[in-house]
């Protein structure tokens, strides 16, 4: 059995670290599954991802996703889980900070793939 950490998570110290948009951190793993903060302003990519949902957590701003079948809007403190296989594009007109919780190998782009792709870097000491 491993010994369990005694140290608290702060999202908000986490989030201030963070300098760049659209580079998604892990701050911890829960099982196979991912806990990422990400700052992010502009436009993304059109995707999805055919074996998994996407649960955004909006923290700070204002988050658009964009549906092929209309969009969902979130301020803080708001959710919404895209459902595995939907195509999907966030999008903010002012910075906004989110956490994610997705499966460990989920890339960022999905099935888009390109220049934007990204993986999950740990995010401060300790982290796996």
């Amino acid at each position: 059995m491993t010994k369990a950490a005694n140290n608290a998570i702060s999202i908000t110290d986490c989030l201030h670290r963070i300098t760049e948009h659209w580079a998604p951190k892990r701050i911890a793993t829960v099982n196979d599954y991912d806990v990422r903060v990400v700052k992010i302003l502009g436009e993304f990519v059109w995707h999805a991802h055919p074996e998994t949902d996407e649960l955004f957590l909006v923290v700070d701003g204002r988050l658009t996703i964009q549906l092929r079948d209309g969009d969902v809007t979130l301020g803080p403190g708001e959710l919404y889980v895209v459902p595995r296989g939907v195509e999907h594009c966030p999008i903010a007109d002012e910075e906004t900070s989110m956490v994610l919780f997705e499966p460990t190998e989920t890339q960022n782009t999905g099935d888009a793939g390109g220049p934007r792709t990204r993986e999950a870097e740990p995010l401060g000491p300790g982290r796996r």
